[in-house]
């Protein structure tokens, strides 16, 4: 996108359906997070309803936007963009054009949320705090296999020849049993290492729904005989490869299932012509995953969350957050069947953003 040299014109939108956010969600400064299909699946998961502002040129073509969710529940109201996605960066070219989309969202009344790369226009804006930092990586696809085979690390080469030696193959699917097949070992791993729900099937049959019919859905499921010890969902948006989701059985670790999943995915985005693997986003605080992508990614660049206003509490909302988290222990105790703490999970998740 140009820079905005010209009085704009600023308008709603509906993002999951108007043409000219479109436009805007294949610019360079967009991601999968911010494009219709991944909204639709979101809204129509949760029931929530997205909404953007696009700053139009004279001419009327879109020169920029921004979206978000406005959320009044049990934990109060508040705006995000985006939940349940790794972020959101805004595509707009410079801080003048982000100035003229964010004004209605920056004021802190409500609080808005924004997290993005630190590169944003949006970073620069006095309006809005930092209140966190993540980890982005990324890995080029601008060489031959054999070329990003020397580039990864020497640990990965070394996992990837004992995982070929175990007998670990994966398949590349992209048919909804092998998505459920995927939503089973991520509520097993969610539940027994980090006791959290995972996001209900239903949400990854919508997502497999919203980009299936483009070819841009696949399921990796690593397998040791009949077994699926380890899989990872990844999306495809203009040129670029998102790993979105990923769980493995834990008592099959040593036979390096997960970096079979990884190289996987790098040859099959050689294969289909991508410039890019997104491994998504990692918490500062889950070194284990950091050093496992840094691994595999040549690029690490730095997510920030933003906030304009502050996010107050009431007694009443703290209690529900108390009672929120009791449940969320109680559920997920290893004497719980998967089956009710999945369904526990479609129930409450909604909460978690």
């Amino acid at each position: 996108m140009r820079p905005v040299t010209s009085v704009l014109t600023v308008v709603a939108v509906d993002p999951v359906t108007d043409p000219r956010w479109r436009t805007l969600a294949t610019s360079s400064r967009a991601s999968l997070f911010t494009s219709p299909p991944w909204l639709a699946a979101v809204c129509r998961t949760y029931g929530f309803a997205a909404e953007a502002r696009i700053a139009l040129a004279p001419s009327g073509d879109p020169v920029g936007g921004l979206v978000w969710t406005s959320l009044d529940d049990a934990r109060g109201r508040r705006l995000l963009s985006l939940p349940f996605s790794d972020r959101a960066d805004p595509p707009v070219p410079d801080r003048a054009t982000w100035d003229a989309v964010s004004a209605p969202v920056t004021t802190g009344a409500p609080p808005f949320t924004l997290r993005c790369l630190d590169d944003s226009p949006a970073a620069s804006d006095p309006r809005l705090s930092t209140i966190d930092e993540a980890a982005w990586h990324g890995t080029p696809l601008d060489a031959g296999l054999d070329e990003l085979r020397r580039r990864i690390s020497g640990q990965a080469r070394r996992n990837l020849a004992s995982a070929e030696r175990a007998g670990v193959r994966v398949e590349v699917r992209d048919d909804i049993e092998a998505i459920r097949a995927m939503h089973r070992l991520h509520v097993r791993l969610r539940k027994r290492k980090y006791r959290l729900f995972a996001q209900p099937v239903g949400f990854f049959e919508r997502i497999w729904e919203e980009f299936a019919p483009a070819g841009a859905c696949s399921t990796l499921l690593a397998r040791v005989g009949d077994e699926v010890v380890a899989a990872a969902l990844f999306l495809e948006w203009e040129g670029v490869l998102y790993y979105k989701f990923g769980a493995s059985a834990h008592e099959h670790l040593r036979l390096r299932p997960n970096d079979a999943v990884y190289w996987t995915a790098i040859r099959r985005g050689v294969e289909r012509g991508l410039r890019l693997v997104d491994w998504g986003l990692s918490d500062r605080d889950q070194p284990g995953l950091v050093a496992f992508k840094r691994k595999w990614a040549s690029i690490e660049r730095s997510l920030v969350t933003l906030r304009a206003g502050e996010l107050t509490v009431t007694p009443r909302q703290r209690e529900f957050t108390v009672a929120l988290g009791e449940l969320t222990c109680l559920l997920t105790e290893n004497s719980i069947p998967d089956e009710i703490t999945e369904q526990a999970g479609a129930l409450l998740y909604r909460y978690f953003c």
